[in-house]
């Protein structure tokens, strides 16, 4: 005898087996994208931690000379 759920279930299975599947898809295409926009980004990445760097460095040096003694 026949489950008379065994072809619904069936169904509803192949429709989850095929959602899974383009959802992967679309995860994997988003991770290229990610890696695309990442690997696009790495200029700026650069240029901000020099400025970053920089304006430490001119803190820094303000600083210093804000308390060096006035010439006579």
């Amino acid at each position: 005898m026949e489950n008379p759920h065994e072809a619904e279930q069936a169904v509803l299975l192949e429709r989850i087996i095929k959602n899974v599947d383009k959802c992967n898809e679309a995860v994997l295409e988003m991770n290229h994208c990610i890696k695309e926009f990442l690997a696009s980004s790495q200029s700026t990445q650069v240029t901000a931690q020099l400025f970053s760097n920089y304006s430490r460095n001119v803190a820094y040096n303000l600083e210093v000379v804000g308390k060096m003694p006035k010439p006579v």
